[in-house]
């Protein structure tokens, strides 16, 4: 019974999670910022690694400075570092842990290419590349694939650690350099 309550509660926090990303998704990215804090803040820094992950992982996308961007990336990171793939088993989709990292290391190394520090996005980007195999065969796969190979050419372009490019943070064509989010 007790175990039951315990995996309600963590579903309601999921679903907490998924009304403010839709929030975002709707263009208030202010208010969905000060939910994700309001989140982060409830959920705690030793809070469950799937709800501080994914709440990070959401908030570096509300960020307005790259430097605060890149914080949040990496504490999604960290937070996945922690998860297991028995935690993940009882939430809807029943995700392996591995298909996290393509997405986590290619929004690093995009916000490492908007600080202009290339080395650093070389290797998260190779990180990347090296997990994708993790990723479906479907959509969201596909676009994670096609986001790193966007984001390889640009940095094969790109001299290693040279200034970051004035202008939007946007690839050409206004593309965005990170991965396709995940809906929840």
């Amino acid at each position: 019974m007790a175990e039951r309550q315990g995996q309600a509660a963590r579903d309601a926090v999921m679903g907490r999670i998924g009304q403010v990303v839709m929030l975002h998704h709707g263009g208030d990215r202010e208010e969905a910022r000060d939910r994700f804090l309001g989140l982060w803040a409830e959920i705690g820094e030793d809070g469950d690694p799937l709800h501080r992950c994914t709440v990070a992982h959401y908030m570096a996308d509300t960020q307005d400075d790259p430097t605060d961007e890149l914080a949040w990336d990496l504490r999604a990171l960290s937070a996945a570092e922690e998860l297991s793939d028995e935690r993940l088993a009882g939430d809807d989709g029943a995700l392996a842990v591995r298909a996290f990292f393509p997405s986590l290391h290619l929004n690093l190394a995009a916000d490492y290419v908007k600080l202009g520090r290339s080395e650093a996005a070389r290797s998260h980007l190779s990180r990347a590349r090296g997990t994708a195999g993790a990723l479906g065969d479907d959509g969201y796969g596909d676009g994670i694939r096609t986001a790193i190979a966007r984001l390889e050419r640009r940095l094969a372009e790109t001299p290693m650690n040279s200034p970051p490019e004035p202008g939007p943070p946007e690839g050409p064509g206004g593309e965005t350099l990170g991965p396709p989010r995940r809906r929840s």
